[in-house]
Formats: structure tokens, C-alpha cells, sequence
């Protein structure tokens, strides 16, 4: 493709993918100064490589489920409690400053703050969390190679379908063949990956883990509802980031604390040490977990 073309085409890329605006097929002739059917081709293009091609009410623009998207938000990966800090810390900058708008600019129209992770892993195990990223976005097959598991205490080859990493990359969540179920692999045990020519088959039953705000992460979720006082509410979110906006204000020394966790453990710990500053207004799975907790306590 001569130079001309090539900066066409990321043209209209840019086009396809910005977040506040959506262009007609004649729209992008018009800016472009090219014929509708040029456009047509570059959209034939792009669906022949992958990407997902949205068309509606006359509109046209490229999906970010599309597997290219995907493999870009992986290598840019933060946790949920990462992307909350970098976040009010990007915009407690000087927004006089043309260099921060811009950086902000960048980051919001690329990524979603609530689920952007950085990575953060072992530069040994780099080779490892590539192959799987890209593996991801490709949607192939691969065989874990000699994965050592604790559970079993054996060395053995696992064929997966991988789906989501955890937090900071320790693990990622993937569908095991033999099996027939979705697991959780630790990424340090895994000697080596190698990716199979076999499309995902499974996508139906593959399930996403989400991580809590105290840092556990899960399939399944469960409501709690808790009355803190203010020194539990200052205490929450020093030690949470991601708590605040789920604390509503009753009083000067009451405030309301709603959520979904994925383990009652995190949440325990938290109210335990604090059993005088806070009421559990729901659920009674919760309340029921904190008495055996505290029936099996030595003290």
C-alpha cells in the first residue's frame, strides 16, 4: 500500500474510533475527499483483518470489542484501584498545562478507568503474559506447558481457552477443555505457552472474574450493606481508594456503605477489626459468615 493510502486508511481508523462523534459513509468521503465506495473498500478492509464494523441509523464506526481493541486495553492494564489513583491523580494536575490536557485526552478516550490495569509482573514471566494477551485477542487455544498445580501436586500440560487476567497478572482465568469448566491458573506456575491453531470453541461458556473493592476477585458477587461511623468511613477509604463512591453521608458521624464483593473474607476482616464502629444493616449470609468467624476465634 503507497504512503497516500496508508495515511487514508488511519485516517478514517481515527475517524471510525472517536467517542464523540459518529460519521456517515459520506461524511468520511467528504473529509476524506474520497468516493463512497473508497470508504467502502477501507471498511471491507478492516473487517478482513478483524475488526468488528458497527452500521446504524446511517452511521458507521469500528467496535471496541473488536479484537484489536482488546490486545491494545491488555497491554495497557490496571486495576481497578490503579486506574481510580492515576485517575484523580491526572486531574489534580495544572489543566493550564497543554501537555496534561493532552495526556488526559489520551486516557479518557482510550480506556475505561473503572477496568484498565497496569502490568505489573516479573520480567521473566513477560514472555508468558504476552503470549497470553495476544492469545486472548486472537481467540486461540493454548497449552499451558507443564503447569505445576498445588492442588494436585502434579506437573502436567493443561489446553485452555484463556479469558481475563487477575489482578497485577498473578493469575488468569481460563476455560480448561478437559475439564469443561472455567479456572483459575497462577501465571508463575506456567513454564511456557504455546498457541494452538484452534479458535476458541467454548466462548459460551467462558466466565469473567471482576475484583472487589477490598481486593478480591471472583465469578459471583454478593451485596452488603453496612452502617459505619466516621472513623470506620475514614478508615475505609484511606485504605480502599475505590470505596468513596459507594459511602453516602447520613450524618456527621454516620454514613452508608453499599456494595457488591466477590468473598465476604475481605469485607470480614475489614469490620472485624472495627466490630464497634459499624452495624451491618444487610445481608444475613454476611452476618452468618462473621459468627462462625468469631465462634472460631482463639481469643
Amino acid at each position: 500500500m503507497d504512503q497516500p493510502k496508508l495515511e487514508r486508511l488511519l485516517r478514517i481508523m481515527q475517524l471510525m474510533t472517536e467517542r464523540k462523534k459518529r460519521y456517515t459513509i459520506q461524511d468520511l468521503a467528504d473529509i476524506l475527499d474520497i468516493s463512497q465506495r473508497s470508504v467502502y473498500r477501507y471498511i471491507d478492509t478492516f473487517e478482513s483483518v478483524g475488526f468488528i464494523v458497527i452500521k446504524s441509523d446511517g452511521f458507521v464506526w469500528l467496535a471496541k470489542e473488536s479484537k484489536h481493541f482488546r490486545t491494545i486495553a491488555d497491554l495497557v492494564y490496571f486495576t481497578e484501584e490503579e486506574a481510580y489513583v492515576l485517575k484523580r491523580a491526572v486531574e489534580s494536575l495544572d489543566i493550564s498545562n497543554p501537555a496534561v490536557n493532552g495526556v488526559k485526552s489520551k486516557l479518557y478516550s482510550l480506556y475505561d478507568f473503572r477496568k484498565v490495569a497496569d502490568i505489573v509482573v516479573n520480567p521473566a514471566m513477560s514472555r508468558v503474559v504476552n503470549t497470553l494477551l495476544d492469545a486472548i485477542a486472537n481467540e486461540r487455544q493454548v497449552v499451558l506447558k507443564s503447569y505445576r498445580s498445588s492442588h494436585s501436586a502434579k506437573v502436567t500440560d493443561r489446553v485452555v481457552e484463556p479469558i481475563q487476567f487477575g489482578v497485577n497478572m498473578v493469575d488468569i482465568i481460563c476455560y480448561e477443555l478437559s475439564s469443561g469448566c472455567c479456572k483459575t491458573f497462577k501465571v508463575n506456575r506456567i513454564e511456557e505457552v504455546i498457541v494452538t491453531d484452534r479458535e476458541w470453541e467454548f466462548k459460551e461458556r467462558h466466565q469473567r472474574v471482576v475484583t472487589d473493592t477490598f481486593r478480591f476477585s471472583g465469578i459471583h458477587t454478593y451485596s452488603i450493606v453496612l452502617k459505619l461511623s466516621m472513623i470506620a468511613a475514614n478508615l475505609l477509604t484511606e485504605e480502599y481508594p475505590v470505596s468513596p463512591d459507594k459511602i453516602v453521608k447520613i450524618s456527621d458521624n454516620e454514613y452508608l456503605y453499599k456494595d457488591d464483593v466477590c468473598s465476604f473474607e475481605g469485607v470480614g476482616r475489614f469490620v472485624l477489626g472495627l466490630c464497634n464502629e459499624i452495624e451491618i444493616v444487610e445481608s444475613k449470609e454476611f452476618i452468618a459468615f462473621l459468627n462462625k468467624k468469631r465462634e472460631g476465634s482463639r481469643f
